[in-house]
């Protein structure tokens, strides 16, 4: 039975446990999990290093969550606190349209994954109904997402990537103290990066540019990405370098898991050096707000691999994927 987690004293201990809190989420008898504030112990990931990695697309949807959860999302856990599997996602009055697959998105970690079946066959927790995505770094969650989805008559289409981290990802720490490394820390000097160009300006990217990123985007260019493009960028960290017209023409933004995405650099200005100096600011600003990030990219684009290597970025153990569901009386557009 699947439970929504929160509204739970988890310790009575400070030093017991870390919890993925905001501050003020505590007071003097304990540490409490409140509304609408929705934790999950961290330290668990920490007594178990190997799922680190495969939980960090559900660690950096509770980042969010615990810092405004702009995006209204929801922690879903199979017990607690001795979890198996946990899933985030939207709240209900988030997923009006049964054909947004943009904001249909299901997050997912298993300490179990080929026992997922059962789980994603329940309809209270997975709208099979909708047009939507399951996300995860768990390759054998396919399995299970297979069977549901022939149980539901539902079609899925399976996308993989490389994941790729940096160093500052075996740092996190779930604490309101956390402090990651600094850009110095990692060996990578970032002055020739930061040093201002003639006519060009490092500045945070703008929501009235969203047009000009979704019709860039792979992924984008109708109406429902571009509602989410626009979310993305008024809610969480993004940034651009603007050209000598005062417009973009190098950016980046990040998603509800704090995957760091959607870079583009208009054709007459790559290769220039801009969105080396967009990577290196946005990276710097992440680190100094203690924000968690990642990248996914595909094994054969061997230009972005080399590009995102001069600033840390090293391949994880684990992939990234993506199944795409729909009913067969939706055809995916």
């Amino acid at each position: 039975m699947f439970k929504l987690c929160s509204n739970k004293t988890v310790s009575e201990a400070e030093s017991e446990v870390e919890l993925l809190v905001s501050p003020g989420a505590r007071s003097e008898h304990g540490r409490y999990l409140q509304d609408p504030i929705v934790s999950v112990d961290l330290s668990e990931w920490l007594r178990i290093i190997e799922f680190l990695l495969q939980g960090l697309k559900v660690y950096g949807s509770v980042y969010h969550i615990n810092h405004g959860n702009p995006f209204n999302m929801e922690v879903l856990v199979d017990s607690w606190p001795e979890y198996q599997m946990v899933i985030i996602r939207p709240q209900k009055q988030e997923m009006t349209d049964d054909m947004d697959s943009y904001t249909n998105v299901y997050r997912m970690f298993s300490k179990e994954p080929q026992k997922s079946e059962e789980v994603l066959k329940n309809c209270e927790i997975v709208n099979w109904k909708q047009r939507l995505q399951i996300q995860g770094f768990q390759e054998s969650l396919g399995e299970g997402i297979r069977v549901a989805t022939f149980s539901k008559s539902v079609k899925v289409e399976h996308s993989r990537a490389l994941l790729l981290v940096t160093e500052d990802i075996l740092k996190l720490n779930a604490s309101s103290k956390s402090k990651l490394g600094s850009w110095a820390e990692t060996g990578h000097p970032d002055d020739e990066f930061e040093s201002e160009t003639p006519n060009f300006k490092y500045a945070q990217l703008d929501v009235s540019y969203s047009g000009l990123v979704n019709d860039n985007w792979k992924r984008g260019k109708n109406e429902r990405s571009l509602h989410y493009i626009k979310r993305c960028i008024e809610d969480l960290p993004a940034a651009c370098m603007l050209g000598p017209e005062g417009v973009p023409v190098s950016w980046v933004t990040m998603d509800p898991s704090c995957e760091v995405g959607m870079a583009y650099s208009m054709e007459k200005y790559r290769r220039t050096g801009n969105m080396a100096r967009v990577m290196v600011r946005y990276m710097k600003y992440l680190r100094q707000k203690n924000i968690p990030f990642y990248i996914s990219v595909l094994e054969e684009n061997e230009d972005s691999r080399r590009f995102v290597g001069q600033f840390g970025f090293f391949e994880a153990s684990c992939e990234w994927h993506q199944w795409t569901c729909y009913p067969q009386n939706l055809v995916p557009f």
